[in-house]
């Protein structure tokens, strides 16, 4: 087993990190689509998912897990410091503060219900990824992109809205919430799937990868185990 990552992985790691950081920062803003209103995090934020599906399939749960973590890193990182910069006080002639506070200046309940979302729903989504593609014996991509997705990001709902808006938001209207935003994010993944399929067989032609998760294990914190 190699112990280096390639040129593929290292810039689908980065664009992982970005679209991460982003959807925390788009989250900031509500939009309306149609008779749906969503936050403008959900622009983004699936594309994680595909990321971590292409991942699991090509390099396996390992290189799945090194990723997560480092997402995880990396948001908790840009959110200090923006939380830092809130604190500082402003020049005095400086006229952006509120709208500054307001995209970084998060309650720390949104912050550990999004980094907490985050965690349990992608190591669930890479998890199903892996084992159904053992069990399938490398066939049903499409199946198991699907699936693996239902689950990551039926778990991140059920995590971060009560954490984040329980005892704000009345429950009927919050577990609204949270089927549209399973329902339509799940729906991202359907509709973007031929291009998911395409990457993903691009990607093992030019890495010459595809790793099978056999006899390895699925404990989140041995991020060593590449």
């Amino acid at each position: 087993m190699k112990h280096t990552v390639s040129v593929s992985f290292m810039l689908l790691g980065i664009l992982f990190n970005v679209c991460l950081i982003a959807a925390n920062l788009l989250e900031t803003k509500v939009i309306q689509l149609g008779s749906l209103t969503v936050t403008a995090g959900l622009l983004v934020f699936p594309v994680s998912y595909i990321i971590n599906d292409c991942i699991s399939e090509v390099w396996g749960f390992r290189k799945a897990r090194l990723i997560i973590w480092s997402g995880f890193a990396m948001n908790f990182f840009v959110v200090t410091l923006g939380l830092v910069a809130v604190a500082i006080p402003a020049a005095p002639f400086w006229e952006g503060e509120e709208h500054f506070n307001f995209v970084f200046g998060m309650a720390p309940r949104i912050v550990v219900a999004s980094l907490l979302a985050f965690l349990v729903g992608s190591f669930l989504n890479a998890y199903v990824m892996s084992r159904m593609k053992i069990v399938s014996q490398g066939r049903r991509f499409a199946w198991r992109a699907i699936a693996s997705t239902v689950v990551g990001e039926t778990a991140d709902s059920l995590i971060f809205f009560p954490i984040a808006f329980g005892g704000i938001i009345a429950w009927p209207e919050l577990l609204v919430m949270m089927g549209i935003q399973v329902v339509l994010k799940s729906l991202y993944e359907v509709i973007i799937l031929p291009v998911t399929i395409r990457v993903v067989r691009a990607v093992k032609r030019i890495d010459g990868s595809d790793v099978y998760d056999e006899g390895i294990s699925y404990k989140v914190w041995r991020i060593k185990e590449l």
